[in-house]
């Protein structure tokens, strides 16, 4: 059995304390009950990071940050809380048969061991991390081992009931560290990664407050919580996002940077105030996803050849068009990425800068340092640029000194809001850019939207009404697929989500009309005479190759 001074033995080793510390810390922890380690960071002799850190170079083992971590409550069963507080040990995250586990002394075998019997797993991989990361751990999570309900139901409503937005900061600041509204928050957040959602909706409403996910680009209801908790649930969440708490009457917005199962995920926090209360929403961004090339995204083959050989070009402008969250940036950042190589300098300005790409020079907007989408464009000519994204085009400026940059010689990459690719043209047109700019800058358009993927578990083969075959315009009744509802997809049928894309190439015939200003209908029954396939016709595909059901086709063109 290892002896119980060994982190002790390895800060006398390499000189961090010396014996008189030593003993000043044990006399502190005679009085106190706090562990040797602690008595050393409460007496200034060094923090628990210098600990931890001394430890990693000791053993080799890496030290693990628990700030900001968030673990997934079902990973928590592998470790009772009684040993969890025993060894000072608790678990992260599983990957296979290997839980990794968080110790203050990656060492003690006695610990390991016991984990490994109690969790039935054959390997336990440690990593350091702090005592008081460990207990925040602890804190956080057990004793809250069920769901939602059961924690809400631990709850002492006489606590919160009379906390109402007009609290004073201390009250709030009270509530909000309450070890259940924090278990509350963390299970929220948690179970929404575990879910794929890209948005939390925390919503106030008359008598309760709303919880919904927005999953594959479509919002479920997971969770509505008493009424009394808003205050301390949406406290809680400001203080996370550090903005102001005892402000509820003006919009704020925030980040959080949170850890979980070795991710790290990017929190945009959004503040808005309505009648029933602030009204939050949290954008969820894994930093660590791999960003996707443009063959994934969904192209058919005719469409991803031709648009690769277009973003190959050495000028001209490329547009991306579609509503907010119809993966735009997705499609910008595989576009980049594909052309990305140590001969090009390529300069990003966006809002926000969503995932880091290695060599790309990415900065973002922030009007209140007087830095737009055109005086960042501006500065940015003066880089030596090849290739530029302009995260939108909202204004004439914007827009015109993107198609001065491209008649420049340089390759412009940007986005717009409109329903499909041709109306690109009249967009620009109504912002004010000449017509025949736009013909000589725009070398294509890109419109696409996003579809649900049949859950590919529980997808079974079926036969739809005639109806709704009469309405996507499918003549012969074919045998077509959908998800029946799985665990995988929880019950919806659908998993993951998939894009269909229509590319506008403006020929000469298409110019001559954009310099006449015609209207986009009349562009647009030009390009589909000349081959252009739709964003129906690319869905239909999709269709017909079992990838997508003709429900959802339906349901995302009566959008458009």
């Amino acid at each position: 059995m290892p002896k119980k001074n060994t982190v002790i033995e390895v800060l006398l080793k390499f000189g961090l304390i010396n014996q008189d510390q030593l003993k000043r810390a044990e006399n502190e922890t005679k009085k106190t009950g706090l562990s040797v380690e602690r008595a050393l960071a409460k007496l200034g002799f060094m923090t628990e990071e210098d600990i931890a850190d001394a430890m990693a170079r000791d053993t080799g083992i890496p030290y693990m940050d628990l700030t900001n971590y968030l673990v997934d409550p079902a990973v928590l069963k592998y470790v009772p809380e009684s040993i969890a507080k025993k060894y000072k040990i608790v678990p992260l995250f599983k990957i296979g048969d290997t839980l990794t586990c968080a110790m203050t002394n990656p060492r003690d075998i006695v610990a390991i061991d016991e984990v490994r019997m109690a969790s039935k797993l054959p390997n336990i991989e440690p990593v350091l991390a702090t005592e008081t990361g460990i207990q925040k751990i602890v804190d956080s999570y057990y004793g809250v081992m069920g769901s939602v309900d059961d924690v809400i139901k631990q709850i002492d409503k006489e606590k919160y009931i009379n906390v109402g937005i007009d609290a004073k900061e201390n009250e709030l600041i009270e509530i909000a560290e309450d070890a259940p509204i924090v278990k509350l928050v963390n299970l929220f957040i948690t179970q929404a990664v575990k879910d794929r959602a890209s948005d939390i909706h925390i919503e106030p409403d008359e008598n309760l407050l709303r919880v919904r996910y927005r999953i594959d680009g479509v919002l479920h209801e997971v969770k509505t919580s008493p009424k009394h908790l808003q205050s301390a649930i949406i406290s809680r969440i400001k203080i996370l996002a550090k903005v102001d708490i005892a402000e509820s009457r003006k919009p704020q917005d925030g980040k959080i940077n949170l850890r979980m199962e070795g991710k790290d995920l990017d929190l945009r926090v959004s503040t808005f105030p309505t009648v029933y209360g602030e009204n939050v929403v949290i954008r969820i961004l894994d930093k660590s996803n791999v960003i996707l090339g443009l063959e994934e995204l969904g192209f058919s083959k005719d469409t991803l050849k031709i648009y690769e050989k277009l973003i190959k070009k050495p000028y001209g402008i490329i547009l991306v068009t579609g509503p907010t969250g119809s993966g735009k940036t997705t499609t910008l950042y595989a576009s980049l990425s594909t052309i990305n190589t140590m001969e090009k300098n390529i300069i990003t300005i966006e809002d926000p800068v969503e995932y880091q790409i290695p060599l790309i020079r990415q900065t973002h907007i922030d009007p209140k340092k007087d830095l737009t989408f055109a005086t960042g464009l501006r500065t940015i000519l003066r880089q030596d640029p090849d290739i530029i994204m302009v995260g939108e085009i909202r204004d004439s400026e914007t827009a015109e000194i993107s198609i001065q940059a491209a008649l420049t010689g340089h390759l412009v990459f940007s986005t717009l809001h409109t329903n499909d690719s041709t109306s690109a043209v009249t967009r620009l047109i109504d912002m004010g850019i000449e017509p025949f700019l736009i013909s000589s800058s725009v070398i294509g358009v890109l419109a696409q939207r996003l579809v649900r993927l049949i859950c590919p578990r529980c997808k079974e083969n079926y036969t739809p009404s005639q109806e709704l075959l009469n309405d996507l315009g499918i003549k012969d009744r074919v045998s077509l697929y959908k998800g029946k509802g799985c665990s995988d997809c929880k019950q919806a049928g659908y998993l993951g989500r998939i894009g269909i894309f229509e590319l506008f190439i403006p020929d000469d015939k298409s110019k001559k009309l954009i310099i006449s200003k015609a209207s986009s209908d009349e562009i647009r029954e030009i390009a589909v005479k000349e081959g252009m396939a739709t964003l129906y016709q690319d869905g239909l595909e999709k269709v017909k190759k079992g990838l997508v059901t003709p429900e959802e086709l339906k349901r995302v063109i009566e959008e458009m």
